[in-house]
């Protein structure tokens, strides 16, 4: 069976998680594993090995690229004589939808609607492997919003300049929503909850819904609980806010009820968290 892996465990309230990695031919494959809410680019800085897929192994070598999405199963292996270096950049998935709508990135393609994790094979090898050992750098040195914004825009070009990632469902969002979901990540709108999704979008209960649905594969629900949650680990991790100031800035109805979401979801109280994360950015 294998494992499922939440953003917030590894990053630690940073906006991304950047790690090289290196498999030995001797080493034993990677656990197979998922994500739960968040996506990863995997680019090959040297060596050759394999990425083990439901579907069989995909040869890998220097400069390939490779996106992975949240329910992709999968694990790599190293080749002799060298072995595998890689480096991985996680991120969430909505920070990465996000970034979508405000770019307004035109979905020509259908990444997100492909059944398994897509290799690409871009024709400057060197350039890719510049950009991962980028974000790698930043990433030691304290990472922010726009490093991570820096590494996509570098990255795009080089693997499909004309085919960018679709919605879950490969279709491109209304307007309307793009900005309604936008305008959500604001303070004041997120404690508003749904209520205020649908005041910014203008529609019908039911016509949000199933747009929402449609485009993101989420209900209006659990796209509010999930923008709270990640507001809410950013603050745990770059404040010293009480956490009871926390649940009320991000529009829980309580601090108890904050709680248990937050550990549902995180496998970890706000407190373990905001500690872990602490000792993330202070030896």
């Amino acid at each position: 069976m294998s494992q499922v892996l939440r953003f917030a465990s590894w990053a630690l309230g940073r906006p991304y998680h950047a790690a090289r990695v290196l498999l030995t031919p001797r080493t034993r494959p990677s656990e197979p594993h998922t994500h739960a809410d968040f996506h990863e680019f995997m680019g090959v800085i040297r060596g050759r090995g394999e990425h083990l897929l439901d579907t069989g192994a995909v040869p890998l070598e220097p400069g390939d690229v490779v996106l992975v999405r949240p329910r992709d199963q999968h694990a790599f292996r190293g080749s002799a004589p060298d072995g595998l270096e890689f480096v991985n950049v996680a991120f969430p998935s909505s920070a990465w939808q996000g970034f979508l709508n405000l770019t307004r990135t035109n979905p020509t393609g259908s990444w997100d609607a492909a059944r398994q994790p897509i290799t690409f094979r871009p024709g400057d090898p060197d350039g890719v492997v510049a950009t991962f050992e980028s974000a790698l750098e930043r990433f030691s040195d304290g990472p922010g919003t726009f490093d991570l914004m820096h590494f996509w825009i570098d990255l795009l070009p080089q693997v499909s300049p004309e085919e960018l990632p679709a919605t879950a469902s490969g279709q491109q969002a209304p307007d309307w929503l793009v900005e309604a979901c936008g305008a959500m990540r604001a303070e004041d709108n997120l404690r508003g909850g749904v209520p205020r999704l649908l005041e910014l979008a203008r529609v019908s209960p039911a016509h949000l819904s199933r747009t929402l649905r449609t485009a993101y594969g989420m209900r209006p629900t659990d796209f509010v609980a999930d923008l709270r949650l990640e507001h809410a680990a950013s603050l745990l991790a770059a404040t010293t806010d009480p956490i009871a100031e926390i649940a009320v800035r991000c529009g829980f109805s309580s601090q108890s009820y904050f709680t248990r979401c937050f550990t549902a979801a995180h496998a970890m109280s706000p407190r373990a968290f905001r500690h872990q994360a602490q000792r993330a950015f202070v030896p």
